[in-house]
């Protein structure tokens, strides 16, 4: 049975005293759930979270990582390094890489190879942008995406891959993504990994929903069918908006 997730994706933001108090403020209001909840700091916020929400329930995840083992990658971030500290998760693709960093469907799938070999969970972010939903190429878009970026996988490897679908032009274009958009593209989502690898990887596969999910609109949205939980941006900021959306289960 697949599990449900919301993950708070804090970017560049918060300091470290910033990071404890946040935590610390989720930590003291968590509900009693089954949902997992994540949250991914800074990088160099890491090794205290990891700290601080040790035996409290909370998984500490990084926002990347480089797909070599070591070398000479200036400011760059090795999966061992994250291990070594307590991150066993790690997640990949976000569309703002993709856009600002031009991370390829290529680079990625080296990035998950990496991850896997050091038996890390792999939240892979993808989604079309605006002028692909304009276009009524969304479906294609996604396909690719997927089948460059994960579809060389073998079976037992997606124990540890979860999906995020980001509609990218939801996202700060004044443009809205309805919850039947948002099943549509899942169930999609859902029913190619099932051609590929079967039934039972696709039905125990955790897709997350990255458009914008806020308190007022998380119940809705998690109420359909193939959404499995929330890639969660700026509503992860503030301990009571990102576990209203928790609440939304």
């Amino acid at each position: 049975m697949r599990k449900n997730i919301v993950a708070g994706n804090w970017k560049m933001h918060k300091n470290q005293q910033e990071t404890i108090a946040l935590i610390e403020e989720i930590i003291a209001k968590k509900p009693n759930t089954s949902t997992e909840i994540i949250v991914a700091p800074t990088f160099v916020n890491l090794a205290k979270a990891v700290e601080i929400t040790n035996g409290k329930g909370i998984t500490v995840t990084a926002q990347n990582m480089h797909q070599a083992e070591g070398g000479a990658f200036t400011g760059e971030i090795a999966a061992g390094m994250l291990t070594d500290i307590g991150i066993n998760t790690v997640i990949l693709g976000h569309s703002e890489r993709r856009a600002y960093f031009h991370e390829t469907d290529a680079l990625l799938a080296s990035k998950v190879d990496t991850a896997l070999k050091h038996e890390m969970r792999v939240i892979f972010c993808f989604g079309e942008e605006l002028k692909d939903r304009q276009n009524d190429n969304h479906f294609n878009v996604v396909e690719y995406q997927l089948r460059d970026g994960l579809f060389h996988l073998e079976k037992k490897d997606w124990a540890n891959i979860v999906l995020a679908y980001e509609p990218v032009w939801a996202i700060g274009t004044g443009e809205t993504a309805s919850p039947e958009q948002a099943q549509e593209m899942h169930k999609f989502i859902r029913t190619l990994v099932e051609k590929v690898y079967g039934f039972d990887i696709a039905d125990n596969l955790t897709i997350l929903y990255g458009g914008s999910v806020k308190p007022d609109n998380a119940k809705e949205i998690f109420s359909k069918p193939d959404v499995d939980g929330g890639l969660i941006g700026g509503a992860a900021l503030k301990a009571d908006d990102f576990l209203a959306i928790v609440n939304g289960f």
